[in-house]
């Protein structure tokens, strides 16, 4: 009986120490599952890279902040005449030119003698002033003797008075026809000269109301004209308009008073500030544009009218994120920057921008204010990432 028990208990020996066995293949399958689906979920970070000490010296990092960000709104241009200082010359009356003192580009003074005019109408009108002089003297003489004979008891008051009448009549025939002479250009020294001589005057001068330069002669010796014909422009051109077109869609970010920068390619890297004064409330048609004008100084002549130029218009400063071009780096057409973790751990991450503004980028989304950025050396710790991850 004794063999039997003992083939029992090797039996149940056997089939414990196989169980054990399975179990602890089991634990350790159970194990090493565990451990891999722990790594699958926590993966390595392909956007960041810690550098060592060495290669960290030369990054520079700086705190996000809002700054005052003003674009520049670029448009073409034209220097143009100022039309408050320009003045359009022309002719009195018709008649025929007989002599031109000026030439084109000539700079007059106020009251200079431009050209001279003959012409019929003058004459009459001249006629009729040393007509209207001569009767005004008489009634003058006649009233004086008609005062002395009623004083004297000769004639009575109602002859006086006929005579004082007679007197003011003549005086506003006189005044009418001098007023006549002087719509026709002939003003008070050629009007005494004319009293003094008491002769007719060939011809009377187109004479220019202000100073300036001659910037449009329309007229030669002989020619027959009118009071609708232009004959001068005169111009003066210390102060000239720099006249812009805006694109209608943003005309509405253009107003009266924002500075401007002017550059003419014609006179190299010269950049002229100046402030607009005057935004259109009308769009041309054509072009689609609204039409902005400033004033600039031009004492030195420098600007001529009908010369190219630039204008950029200096919006009003906003507050906003802003990046330096360095502190992006660029892959797949998508913008990134790498955010500073401490110790030499760097972490990249996409960002959206807008459009460049004096080499600076407005953040649209992607960062916040009080974040740390790298500003120089972006290229380095990207090269630095890409090297890492072919390892």
């Amino acid at each position: 009986m004794k063999q039997p028990i003992r083939l029992t208990i090797c039996s149940l020996l056997i089939l414990f120490l196989t169980v054990a066995c399975s179990n602890s293949e089991e634990t350790n399958n159970k194990n090493n599952k565990q451990t891999e689906l722990s790594d699958a979920a926590e993966p390595e970070n392909p956007n960041l890279i810690t550098l060592s000490e060495a290669m960290a010296e030369g990054i520079k990092t700086e705190t996000l902040k809002l700054t005052g960000l003003a674009d520049k709104i670029q448009v073409p241009s034209q220097i143009k005449v100022n039309e408050q200082k320009l003045i359009r010359v022309g002719a009195n009356v018709t008649g025929r030119i007989v002599e031109v003192n000026v030439e084109l580009g000539d700079y007059v003074d106020a009251g200079t003698i431009l050209a001279k005019i003959s012409s019929p109408e003058l004459t009459t009108a001249q006629l009729a002033y040393l007509r209207a002089h001569s009767m005004t003297a008489l009634n003058e003489r006649a009233a004086k003797r008609a005062k002395l004979l009623l004083d004297a008891d000769v004639i009575g008051a109602a002859e006086l008075q006929r005579r004082e009448a007679e007197l003011q009549v003549s005086r506003a025939e006189l005044s009418a026809a001098k007023d006549q002479l002087r719509l026709l250009g002939v003003y008070e020294n050629a009007v005494n000269d004319l009293v003094r001589r008491g002769q007719i005057l060939p011809s009377v001068g187109i004479s220019s109301p202000k100073s300036g330069s001659i910037i449009e002669r329309n007229v030669v010796a002989g020619q027959v004209v009118q009071p609708s014909d232009r004959l001068f422009k005169v111009a003066d051109l210390s102060k000239v308009w720099a006249v812009g077109d805006v694109p209608e869609h943003i005309a509405s970010n253009v107003m009266a008073g924002q500075h401007v920068e002017i550059q003419v390619p014609a006179l190299g890297n010269i950049i002229l500030d100046a402030l607009i004064i005057y935004v259109s409330d009308t769009v041309n048609p054509q072009t689609r544009t609204v039409m902005v004008r400033t004033v600039v100084e031009n004492q030195d002549r420098k600007l001529k009218p009908g010369m190219l130029a630039s204008m950029r218009i200096i919006e009003t400063p906003q507050e906003q994120l802003v990046l330096p071009e360095s502190a992006i780096v660029r892959e797949l057409n998508k913008d990134y920057v790498y955010l500073d973790k401490g110790n030499y751990s760097y972490l990249r991450i996409p960002v959206e921008l807008g459009a460049e503004i004096g080499n600076l980028r407005p953040v649209i989304s992607g960062l916040s204010v009080g974040q740390h950025i790298v500003v120089d050396g972006a290229f380095h710790i990207d090269s630095e990432r890409k090297l890492d991850r072919k390892e």
